[in-house]
């Protein structure tokens, strides 16, 4: 069906776009398609409050339980690749990926795949998520049923819904509250079944460079942003404001985890410091557009190794 004319000014099309077809002579295909929809380079956000929760429960609670352990990151892993297809599913709907995009490629928008089946893998993510939750809140009771049932909601509304959270500037809360937080909590809970305040300090600090991850790739796409309607922190903040912000999500775990109440194997995250630093040099020097997803990357694999010195540091 095509349009008789465009959208008014200042509003966004209801009507499916066609896929540029210069970037989609020669798709992948088979699962090699399936995952560059699920964006794995940011899939590891999903895998560092899982490590650092389980470093975290054997360091403060001496408990560890290794199947809800590999459980709890299977559904982290699918309730984040669901997250991504359905936001790539949301984006062509709304019309949000434009031909200006910076960021990786799109199968839906690209006509790699159909709506119908983004739509139908995203949903065979949840639902594959919530039986993983199934069995995670038989074990962990009904705050995990809770947060497992908050999870899914959220994958859903972050580009789904009248409203969705990726065209606010609520993107960074939401992911500091389900990949740092929520996640770093949930995994500790089922380990020890026990909380602590530095267990919410952990989930705080490990979630800080995941909005990190989600500010880099707002910054990169402001202009193109603005003209599908979106009002995300980074439009909210300006170039310099940005700026400012990501380098408190990339700094700030350090303060958080090197507190005095902290354990001593806590200050191994020094060593990351150094990957700090190159990002936030990076993050200034680098023109906005595609060379910016390097550095996207970059922040989603600091945030693992930060996760990863953490667990490693207050275990040993």
């Amino acid at each position: 069906m095509k349009a008789e004319s465009g959208p008014a000014k200042g509003t966004l099309p209801h009507l499916e776009p066609a896929p540029p077809a210069s970037r989609a002579d020669q798709p992948p295909t088979g699962w090699r398609l399936w995952l560059a929809a699920m964006r794995p380079r940011t899939l590891t956000i999903a895998v560092a409050p899982v490590l650092a929760g389980a470093g975290w429960a054997w360091a403060e609670f001496h408990a560890i339980r290794p199947l809800p352990l590999l459980v709890a990151l299977l559904a982290a892993l699918l309730i984040q690749a669901g997250t991504n297809l359905w936001n790539d599913l949301g984006d062509y709907l709304r019309g949000g990926d434009q031909p200006m995009r910076q960021g990786p490629p799109r199968v839906t928008a690209l006509g790699w795949a159909s709506p119908q089946r983004v739509r139908f893998a995203a949903l065979a993510c949840f639902a594959l998520a919530a039986l993983a939750g199934l069995y995670l809140g038989w074990l962990g009771g009904w705050p995990i049923i809770a947060l497992g049932a908050a999870s899914l909601l959220a994958g859903w509304a972050y580009s789904g819904g009248p409203r969705p959270i990726a065209y606010t500037a609520l993107g960074e809360i939401f992911v500091i509250a389900f990949f740092g937080l929520g996640a770093v909590a949930g995994t500790v809970w089922l380990m020890a079944d026990a909380l602590s305040v530095r267990t919410l300090l952990v989930g705080v600090a490990i979630g800080l460079p995941a909005a990190g991850v989600l500010m880099a790739n707002n910054y990169r796409d402001m202009e193109h942003d603005r003209l599908v309607g979106r009002r995300t922190l980074a439009i909210r903040l300006g170039l310099d404001g940005s700026k400012l912000a990501y380098a408190a999500f990339v700094l700030l775990p350090f303060p958080l985890l090197l507190i005095p109440v902290m354990p001593l194997g806590a200050w191994g995250i020094l060593l990351a410091a150094p990957w700090a630093v190159r990002l936030l040099l990076a993050f200034a020097a680098t023109p906005r557009g595609p060379a910016f997803n390097a550095l996207l990357a970059g922040t989603a694999r600091y945030q693992l190794v930060l996760a990863a010195l953490l667990a490693a540091g207050v275990v040993w």
